[in-house]
C-alpha cells in the first residue's frame, strides 16, 4: 500500500492531466462497468479505502484524517480526525471498535465505529505503521511498519504490545485465513509471501514469488487456499497457501495496488492506477485463471475495496496535475493533485 499515488514521471507527462486512460493491453471487453461517480472533493491525497462488514459505509484514508461515506447515497456522513499519515483502517465488530495505522505519527488510533469518536492512540513498535489487520480468532491487531520491516502485534481489547516480529524485508498488506494464520507480502525484488502463526507469534515459512517484482495488494482465497499478490512488473502471482508454491501468474494491468477476491462469483481484481483499469480474473480451477475483462476506470485509481454482498467494487481517485521539478532530495517528485477533483468511484457487474 502506497501513500498517494506512486507513479513515474515520464508516464505522467504522458498521460498529462487526463482522467481517463485508453485501455491498451490486449484483453477482453469490461464485463464490469463504472456505474457512479461521487465528487467528494476535499484537500488531500489518499491511501486504502475499507467497507465496514455491514457494507453501510467506507471508510476513506486522506492523509490526516479518514473520511467516512454512505454507500447507499455517496454522501460524506463523518470524519476521523488527526491520523497523520493514514494508510489502513481495520474493523473489531465484536468490540465495536475500529483502528488506524498513522504512517507519519508512528501510531494507532482506536475510535468507536457508532460514533467515530477516537478513544485513544497508541504507538508502535516500529516505524512508519502501514497495513493494518484485526485478526478475530485469537483477538490480535496487527500494524506492517514498512520503514522497520516488522510487525507490531497488539491485545485489540486493551491496546498492549505483545509481540513484535521481525521479517525479511518491508512489509506491504496482510491477510488471515480462518484459522489465524496471517499472510504478509514483502516488498522487494524479487517478491516474498511470510506466513505467521497467531498463536506462537512467530514466522511460519517465507516463501519465494518467482516473476514478481514489489508485492502490494493481497488477496486470498480460503475455500481453495490460493494467494493472490499483485506485483509492480504488471503480474499477479497466485501462490498455493498451504505449500507455499506458485500455481500460476497473471498478466494485470500497469501501477496495480491493491487486490480482492470475491467468493460468491470466483472472480480476483486487481486496481491498477498507471493504467487506469480493473483487472477482472475469472478463476476457472485452483491452478487455472483467465482475464475476462479490464475495466477503465481512472488513472490514479490504484486502491479499492469489494462489497461481496453486492459485488460492487469502490475505487478512489483524484485528477493528476503535472509533477514538480526533480531536487536532489526529490528526484522523483509525485505528481500534484487537481484541487477538488477527488472522486470514489463505483464499478459493478453489468
Amino acid at each position: 500500500m502506497r501513500h498517494l499515488v506512486i507513479v513515474v514521471s515520464a508516464l505522467l507527462q504522458t498521460a498529462g492531466a487526463a482522467t481517463h486512460a485508453a485501455d491498451t493491453s490486449p484483453l477482453p471487453a469490461a464485463n464490469y462497468t463504472v456505474s457512479r461517480s461521487w465528487q467528494l472533493g476535499g484537500p488531500g491525497g489518499w491511501d486504502s479505502l475499507s467497507l465496514e462488514a455491514s457494507g453501510a459505509r467506507l471508510f476513506v484514508g486522506r492523509g490526516d484524517r479518514v473520511d467516512v461515506v454512505e454507500t447507499v447515497s455517496g454522501k460524506p456522513v463523518g470524519s476521523i480526525a488527526h491520523t497523520l499519515g493514514v494508510h489502513g483502517i481495520a474493523f473489531a465488530p465484536a468490540l465495536t471498535r475500529g483502528f488506524t495505522s498513522n504512517g507519519r505519527s508512528d501510531t494507532v488510533s482506536v475510535f468507536e465505529l457508532d460514533t467515530l469518536r477516537v478513544l485513544q492512540e497508541v504507538r508502535v513498535s516500529g516505524k512508519k505503521p502501514d497495513a493494518i489487520l484485526y485478526e478475530p480468532r485469537r483477538n490480535l491487531l496487527i500494524t506492517a511498519n514498512g520503514e522497520s520491516a516488522n510487525l507490531t502485534v497488539f491485545d485489540a481489547g486493551t491496546m498492549q504490545i505483545v509481540a513484535t516480529i521481525a521479517l525479511p524485508g518491508p512489509p506491504q498488506f496482510m491477510t488471515a485465513d480462518p484459522s489465524g494464520t496471517v499472510y504478509v507480502n514483502i516488498e522487494t525484488d524479487p517478491g516474498k509471501l511470510t506466513v505467521i502463526d497467531s498463536k506462537t507469534l512467530a514466522v511460519k515459512s517465507t516463501w519465494p514469488l518467482p516473476g514478481c517484482v514489489n508485492p502490494t495488494g493481497l488477496a486470498l482465497d480460503a475455500v481453495h487456499h490460493r494467494l493472490f499478490s499483485v506485483c509492480a512488473n504488471q503480474v499477479m502471482a497466485v501462490t498455493d497457501a498451504q505449500s507455499g508454491k506458485q500455481v500460476a501468474r497473471v498478466v494485470i494491468g500497469r501501477g496495480p495496488d491493491d487486490a480482492a477476491f470475491d467468493s460468491d462469483l470466483g472472480l480476483v481484481f486487481s486496481s491498477n492506477g498507471l493504467d487506469g483499469t480493473l483487472t477482472v480474473i475469472h478463476e476457472e480451477a485452483p491452478d487455472e485463471y483467465r482475464v475476462t475483462a479490464t475495466v477503465t476506470t481512472q488513472v490514479s485509481a490504484r486502491t479499492m475495496a469489494l462489497d461481496p454482498a453486492t459485488h460492487k467494487i469502490f475505487l478512489a481517485a483524484a485528477n493528476l496535475g503535472a509533477a514538480p521539478a526533480p531536487t536532489e532530495d526529490q528526484p522523483h517528485p509525485r505528481p500534484s493533485i487537481v484541487p477538488n477533483s477527488f472522486v470514489i468511484l463505483v464499478a459493478q457487474p453489468k
